[in-house]
């Protein structure tokens, strides 16, 4: 079965700090660096400055998107490490369809309580994906309504397209 991979990973240790700041939906896009340092994966050109027809440099939004290289059904998978912060009492994650336009459509929204420590957390999902329809992994850190800026210190996000889906 061909599959066609994008994996992306982001390190504070080896990027610097990722500025966290919530979008008019309260979520954050996590940023991914365009090169291979972080250990990335795209053979396929899904994470390219020039995808969707414009330039990107991280840590912009749209160093946040994987341009899906086929129609197929997508696998979905994020790993997110959080920085230990006291003051915030749930952690949200999504998956989101075009994040940075108007046909914003997220999916698989999930919503977990803080435990003791760092908050270390793995996301799948799978959906249906196409060319020129960009992905995107969205986060929050709260406290009741409150959005909080706690620091991430490792994100992955992956995008396996199974490109020979079989129909009746």
């Amino acid at each position: 079965m061909p599959v066609a991979v994008c994996s992306l990973k982001y390190e504070s240790a080896h990027s610097g700090a990722q500025k966290i700041t919530y979008d008019s939906d309260g979520y954050h896009l996590v940023r991914f660096p365009y090169a291979t340092a972080e250990e990335s994966y795209d053979p396929w050109k899904m994470h390219d400055p020039a995808a969707g027809g414009g330039t990107s440099k991280f840590p912009d939004a749209r160093s946040g998107l994987i341009w899906p290289s086929h129609d197929g059904w997508g696998t979905l998978s994020a790993l997110l490490f959080w920085a230990p912060d006291s003051r915030a009492t749930e952690y949200r994650a999504r998956f989101v369809r075009d994040p940075l336009t108007a046909r914003y459509d997220s999916t698989a929204t999930t919503d977990i309580s803080a435990t003791g420590g760092g908050q270390y957390r793995s996301y799948t999902w799978q959906m249906f994906v196409h060319p020129g329809t960009p992905v995107g992994f969205k986060i929050s850190a709260r406290t009741g309504d409150t959005k909080l800026a706690v620091p991430i210190t490792l994100a992955e996000f992956k995008l396996a397209i199974q490109t020979d889906v079989i129909r009746p």
